[in-house]
């Protein structure tokens, strides 16, 4: 069972930076691909980055490509995303998950086996 926290969400001016955090525990949470979702309000939530067990590769969906970052510190069980020039269409609830059997340079997952509950991103001036 994995359990999973997300946190660093706020409001923020369009063109700034947030970090967002996901904390993982469970036994086997280091063999998983994590990816980060996004839920705009009104909207069905997407898969816009994932980062594969080793860390070492990367997926973003077009749109985030060039502003968003995803990390993993895997000693602290963590796995961040970095965001940068924000805008107003970012704005939603963010969400961490955890996905077992997938290759994340193939593509964003499309759902998770594990979740966390969010943490809200507010874009506007």
């Amino acid at each position: 069972q994995l359990r999973i926290v997300e946190s660093g969400g706020g409001l923020v001016q369009p063109g700034g930076s947030l970090r967002l955090s996901c904390e993982i525990s469970g036994d086997t949470w280091q063999f998983y691909t994590i990816a980060w979702f996004h839920q705009a309000p009104g909207k069905e939530r997407q898969g816009i980055a994932c980062i594969n067990n080793f860390g070492d590769h990367m997926n973003y969906v077009e749109s985030v490509k060039d502003r968003f970052a995803i990390s993993k510190d895997g000693a602290k069980g963590t796995v961040f995303l970095r965001m940068n020039s924000l805008k107003p269409a970012d704005t939603g609830v963010y969400y961490c998950a955890a996905r077992n059997l997938w290759i994340c340079s193939n593509g964003i997952p499309i759902d998770g086996d594990a979740w966390g509950e969010g943490t809200q991103v507010t874009v506007s001036s």
